[in-house]
């Protein structure tokens, strides 16, 4: 089974892995592939399995990526997703030696990723990275752990920046998001409902340059989830699971 690059040229009419299941989010699909054109630009790749399935991988030269991490001459994976039934066939080091070599070509000094130091809903397990030569450099609060891969021993040691503080400003729920993850986009409607019928402030934030993303208060720069200015979680979270969570914030409140 081959494998196929999504480009500027084809990007309208290929699918794109993470939006399979998101039918009835329309306008946050097409969004992500606007945000995915453009970022192309910078050098973004996205290389999927030549099936409609969830398996493919998204990088792009880590200086331009929409996250708080330092890494000068390294590539970074936004996300690396094999699920279901591909699962076991091999296909996560397919992909990883596919942006391996990719990096290799450009001249770069490895490679960088978020994961979680526990399995996390849309994070990456640590482990299968350990396995592959990844090693943790950097971690940051409460559960995010930077991986690096380095074949230039003389390369820096990748971090998160200094900036990242975890925490805003403002009072009730407050999102930051980008348009990476269309579920993200689709979602934030429904969630802002369920707080107005608590009576709960609810505000969203939208990072729409690599700059604000690389100066936001969460790490995983996708959905990041405050209330009352400290983080919860990075989970895009559905309404039902919403709900439970914004009732128990009030109760401990």
């Amino acid at each position: 089974m081959g494998f196929v690059q999504i480009t500027k040229n084809n990007i309208e009419t290929e699918h794109i892995c993470c939006a399979l299941g998101a039918k009835h989010y329309e306008n946050a699909v097409n969004e992500k592939k606007q945000w995915l054109a453009e970022r192309m630009d910078e050098g973004l790749v996205f290389y999927r399995l030549d099936k409609r399935a969830k398996v493919f991988i998204e990088y792009l030269p880590a200086e331009m990526a929409w996250v708080p991490v330092n890494a000068p001459n390294f590539m970074y994976i936004n996300c690396l997703w094999v699920s279901g039934r591909y699962k076991n066939h091999g296909y996560a080091k397919q992909l990883l030696n596919h942006c391996k070599e990719d990096a290799i070509n450009r001249g770069m000094d490895g490679i960088v990723h978020i994961v979680g130091k526990k399995n996390i809903p849309f994070l990456s397990e640590q482990r299968f990275f350990e396995h592959v030569g990844f090693e943790v450099v950097d971690q940051a609060e409460p559960y995010f752990h930077l991986v690096a891969l380095k074949w230039n021993e003389q390369a820096v040691i990748p971090s998160f920046k200094n900036q990242v503080k975890s925490f805003s400003d403002d009072e009730g729920i407050s999102i930051y998001y980008t348009a990476q993850c269309p579920f993200a986009i689709g979602v934030l409607e429904e969630l802002r409902k369920i707080a107005k019928n608590k009576s709960v402030p609810f505000k969203t934030f939208k990072m729409q340059t690599k700059e604000e993303a690389q100066n936001a208060p969460t790490i995983w720069t996708t959905f990041g989830l405050f209330y009352d200015g400290k983080f919860i979680t990075h989970e895009i979270i559905s309404p039902n699971k919403f709900d439970k969570l914004l009732t128990k914030l009030l109760e401990e409140n």
